[in-house]
Formats: C-alpha cells, structure tokens, sequence
C-alpha cells in the first residue's frame, strides 16, 4: 500500500469511559493489521483522553495519540476534524476506522474531502483484497436489499465508518506495551465557525437499545402507547429493550430516541422481536445485524417476513398475552 502504513482508528470517550464502538473497532483494526503485517494507532480527543489512553493499549492499540484540549467541549466536531485529519496527514495510515455514530457520520465525511481521501460509510465488514494493495468495504445498499463491495485505490488514505457490532472487540489484554503520544498544536480551535451551545440528555431508563441482546420493536400495527407498553412488559421479562418504527414515533406513541432504521439507530441484538412491522426498507436497513429476527404481523404478505427467521401469523394482543403469562410463571 505504497508509502501509507498503520490503521487509525479515530476513538470517541462516551460519558467518560472508551465508547464500547471503539473497543470493535480496535478489536477489528488489530485483525485487519495481522493480515498486513501493521500496527494499530488509536487516536483520543477530549476530556479523560490521557487518562483513558492505557485502556485503548490493552484493547489493540499499539500506539495511542491524545489530546485533552479544552476546546472540544465547545467545539465537538470541528475539533475531532482538525486532530483526525492532522494524524492522517502527518502519520499517513492507509486506513481510517470510525464508529457509525452521530461523531462518524458527521466527522468522516469532512476527513475525506478535506484530505482528498476515499469514503465508505455504514460498513458492515472491511477486509484486505487478494492483492494485499487495498481494503475492500462492505455496506448494505438500496435500503438492504443488496450488499455493495467498495475497493479504496491503492495508496490514498481510506476512511470508513462501522456499525456497531460488525466489528468485535478483542479481550483487554493488561500486560499489553505500547505508547501515548501527547499531540501537539497551535492552531486556534475557538475559531472554528460552529458551536456546541447546550447539551439535553434523555433518560430513557431500563437497557440501552444500541446494546441490547434482546429488543423488541413495534410498528404501526400497534396501534397506540397501550400497545407498547405490553412490549415494555414483555421486554423486561426478557432483559431487552424496546424499540419503534417511525410510525410510532410520528404518532407520538413513543419517543423519537426508540426509532431503529435509516433514519433512527442502528441495532444488531442476538434476537430481535418485530411486532406489528410491516417491514419498510429503511426500517430493515437497522436491524440487518441481528442474529435472529422473528417478526409477528397478522397480515402474511408483510415484507418483515422475507427478512425474519421465524414468522408469526398472528394478531400480536391475541400471541403475547399468553408468552407473557408464561413468562411471569417461569421467573417465579
């Protein structure tokens, strides 16, 4: 891969702690740097960056560049930009691994035309091709119905964007070496042109939804916020987390941090429960991940049911209140 070397992956600090994505990403970028023979750079922007640097090493990374600028409280995305495309520019990795996330997907973009380099976001998989020259990217395409192979051109830089959980994490390794640079810079990072004015966080309550292993999600089939709250019972019972289609969302039946889909959060539980989901392609393009899908839908042409493992014909009230009776009996 000519004068490029090293894969970069561009972590995020999440409520203080190394997002879980960056811990897949490591665990994917050290197996990619098997194959090559390179090393692994982790890159932290941020409060708690420094002190979080070791545990990017015993997750896979072999050398941990950090800057803990004030900066970036204001300035989230202007400054991971600027710091991510400065490391690219003067440590010339031949790959670029973000998180598919809110920072991902609005960061990503920029580094590549800032940079002049290749983009591929919503992977699914990334691998080293047969010549060993380039990576190719695989991301579902036309809503999921197709998955699309993107080669990056030997010798430019390749950036590319992960789901959560197409990537899984090597185990920490503690007696792991490696080193943390501090980064050094001067530039005047008050002057980016955007500001970060409030930030408003929703309790949601019971198990994040993007890290569940079990979600049951409802559609418009449902019918209203009674609905879901037999899906809230049923996801307790299950230790899982209830998600939405966008129906419901628009309805106002559920809050608008539950959609799962194109134009919501993308999942990948070990079981997902589709209730009353007609089965939207934008709706299936978030929950391609899962391990198992089982959808229940009363009408048997539903499009969920070409992309689920078990189907259920069946109207959803009549099916779960008798899982649900079961289900209390076998907790007591």
């Amino acid at each position: 891969m000519t004068d490029r070397k090293g894969i970069l992956v561009a972590g995020e600090i999440v409520g203080g702690r190394l997002a879980s994505i960056t811990k897949e990403l490591l665990g994917g970028a050290r197996e990619l740097g098997k194959t090559l023979g390179q090393e692994v750079d982790l890159l932290l922007v941020g409060e708690k960056a420094g002190d979080l640097a070791r545990e990017g090493i015993t997750f896979g990374a072999n050398r941990v560049y950090v800057t803990e600028t004030p900066a970036y409280s204001d300035h989230p995305y202007d400054s991971f930009t600027h710091f991510v495309s400065q490391v690219c520019s003067e440590k010339k990795p031949s790959l670029c691994l973000m998180g598919h996330t809110d920072m991902g997907r609005e960061v990503a973009p920029r580094v590549a035309a800032k940079l002049g380099a290749g983009l591929s976001t919503d992977c699914v998989g990334i691998r080293v091709d047969s010549d060993g020259k380039s990576f190719v990217q695989t991301r579902p395409v036309y809503g999921g119905k197709a998955m699309a192979e993107e080669a990056s051109f030997p010798g430019q830089l390749q950036i590319a964007t992960v789901r959560r959980k197409a990537m899984v994490s090597s185990p920490s390794e503690p007696d792991d070496k490696g080193e943390i640079l501090p980064l050094e810079d001067g530039t005047d990072l008050s002057a980016f042109g955007t500001k970060l004015i409030e930030r408003k966080r929703q309790e949601t309550g019971g198990i994040d939804l993007e890290s569940a292993k079990v979600v049951i999600a409802g559609g418009g089939g449902i019918g209203g916020k009674e609905g879901f709250e037999t899906l809230g019972e049923l996801a307790r019972l299950l230790e899982g987390a209830v998600g939405a289609t966008r129906v419901p969302v628009d309805e106002g039946w559920v809050s608008r941090s539950l959609e799962i889909g194109q134009t919501g959060k993308i999942v990948s539980p070990a079981l997902y429960i589709a209730v009353g989901i007609s089965g939207a392609t934008q709706h299936i393009t978030g929950i391609l991940g899962s391990k198992y899908i089982v959808a229940i839908n009363k009408d048997p042409d539903a499009n969920i049911f070409k992309v689920s493992d078990l189907g259920v014909v069946a109207n959803y009230k009549e099916l779960l209140q008798p899982l649900l009776g079961v289900l209390k009996t076998a907790t007591l």
